[in-house]
């Protein structure tokens, strides 16, 4: 990112000249786009938006959910934290302790589900929640890459 430390001009957009210290900046990502290409069956179904908050390290994501099939907040928990367990362990994470976003900082993980934060209007309509250290998690996977390429020589 290439926010501002102090509130100054700015090329790209007003917002991106204000100062990141002190400020929540609501802004672009090419996250959902990324997603897409990654996941084509996902293509063009979905959209966000980041927000560039004054904390040194780690993200979070707000996934609001149009569920297809019902299913309970439990349910989805306990699929989730199936997965972490199994899987995806070591990708994805899951926890229900009431934690903050530097307990993240140099997590190995891709994505770490936070059960606690999340809720559910009702059994088709949910808010997932899911924190992640963008550029550790992405280095980690990374060297996942070196190693599998490594591996099929």
């Amino acid at each position: 990112a290439t926010q501002k430390t102090v509130d100054g001009p700015s090329s790209k957009d007003w917002r991106g000249g204000r100062a990141a210290s002190f400020n929540i900046i609501p802004s672009s990502t090419g996250a959902a786009k990324a997603v897409g290409k990654v996941l084509p069956e996902l293509n063009g179904k979905l959209t966000g938006m980041a927000f560039r908050v004054p904390t040194v390290d780690v993200s979070v994501v707000d996934l609001t959910v149009r569920l297809a099939k019902p299913a309970t907040y439990d349910q989805i928990k306990a699929a989730i934290k199936e997965e972490s367990e199994g899987n995806l362990k070591g990708i994805l994470g899951y926890v229900d302790e009431d934690l903050v976003s530097t307990d993240f900082q140099g997590d190995n993980r891709s994505s770490i589900f936070d059960a606690k934060a999340g809720i559910a209007l009702n059994d088709n309509f949910v808010k997932l929640v899911s924190w992640y250290d963008n550029e550790w998690g992405y280095s980690t996977r990374v060297v996942d890459l070196i190693r599998h390429m490594h591996s099929t020589k």
